[in-house]
């Protein structure tokens, strides 16, 4: 049965699958605390049944094991096209479509499959309440880097985890084990400090979740820390050794989308509600909506801006929406300050 379900795996494209126990999560004291100290944030769903989110069994009765699954990302070190002078940085996952939505459909099409087992199952793609990464580091499916990132020792960090939840009785893969060492490439890379110790992440700090869960105005201390990056953050991964043996994803819907990577910074200032819904379609950045991410393009501007970006801040300083107008006034003082 186990050969049959990894091949299957294989076939809807997955690049590992391997299987865990279905029990209490390893960390889930260390999750508990964390929700506690108020390290989430503004991230309010995280708080909300926790005894579900520790353990699988409470999510689905009657479930035996969790089959973990991985799906390399990593399209590559530039997103943009020859002769395009960069300036600014999204995080690689959000180069093109929502992962999500593939990678769902898969999951659907896998729980069919087990279901000619006899299998129940419930599927995530980080959508659930399940700690995924304890369970794929239980599986051998990598292990739990010092970032907190999951790490893979062929495809280094650039992956995509989803789970099935299984009444299935399945033999469990062995534990691979922590293969950091000494190294803290990623505690030292993090802009923000916000891996305050090893696998301990202040989120309220981090760039991925200023640039993307936190709704209201940048904290001014963390501004200039942002530097170019406008969706996310991949300098923790950037950093780690394990990517050496990352190789690109097949998948070319994770490449990156050209009619947003020709664009210059200040040109997506230019877009209205209708034109930031059309370039983004599809695409993860497009749930942050535009007011948020326009805020992200304004704090780049003012830390990596000219003379020449003036004339489209001061265009967004008369926006309608708050959080856009404040950050381009911001923006402005940075530029003209230099």
């Amino acid at each position: 049965m186990i050969a049959q379900i990894k091949a299957w795996a294989a076939e809807l494209g997955f690049d590992d699958c391997r299987i865990a126990v279905a029990k209490e999560a390893s960390h889930a004291d260390l999750f508990r605390n964390w929700i506690a100290g108020g390290k989430h944030g503004e991230m309010a769903w995280l708080e909300r049944t926790p005894e579900r989110r520790c353990d699988p069994r409470e999510v689905l009765t009657g479930c035996q094991s969790v089959i973990c699954l991985a799906l390399n990302y990593y399209p590559g070190r530039s997103p943009f096209p020859d002769g395009h002078d960069g300036g600014y940085r999204i995080a690689r996952y959000a180069w093109n479509e929502d992962y999500h939505d593939l990678i769902e459909k898969r999951l659907r099409e896998f729980d069919a499959k087990l279901q000619t087992l006899g299998g129940t199952q419930r599927f995530y793609v980080d959508t659930g309440p399940v700690l995924e990464r304890d369970f794929a580091s239980d599986a051998g499916l990598g292990w739990n880097g010092k970032s907190t990132v999951q790490i893979h020792r062929q495809m280094g960090a650039w992956f995509f985890l989803a789970e099935l939840l299984t009444t299935l009785d399945l033999t469990p893969d062995e534990h691979f084990g922590d293969h950091c060492g000494k190294c803290t490439a990623c505690i030292t890379a993090c802009p923000t400090q916000a891996i305050t110790a090893p696998r301990r992440v202040d989120a309220r700090r981090c760039v991925s979740y200023l640039t993307i869960e936190h709704k209201g105005p940048i904290p001014e201390e963390f501004r200039v820390a942002m530097g170019d990056r406008i969706y996310g953050c991949d300098d923790c991964l950037d950093a780690c050794p394990w990517n050496r043996f990352a190789a690109e994803s097949r998948e070319m819907t994770f490449h990156a989308r050209e009619t947003v990577f020709e664009k210059r910074l200040r040109d997506f200032l230019g877009l209205d509600d209708d034109g930031f819904r059309a370039l983004f379609a599809k695409s993860p950045i497009k749930r942050i909506k535009r007011p948020r991410f326009l805020r992200n393009v304004c704090v780049a501007l003012g830390n990596t801006g000219t003379g020449e970006d003036l004339p489209a801040l001061e265009l967004a300083v008369v926006d309608p929406d708050p959080l856009i107008s404040e950050h381009a006034r911001w923006a402005i003082g940075q530029i003209t300050g230099r």
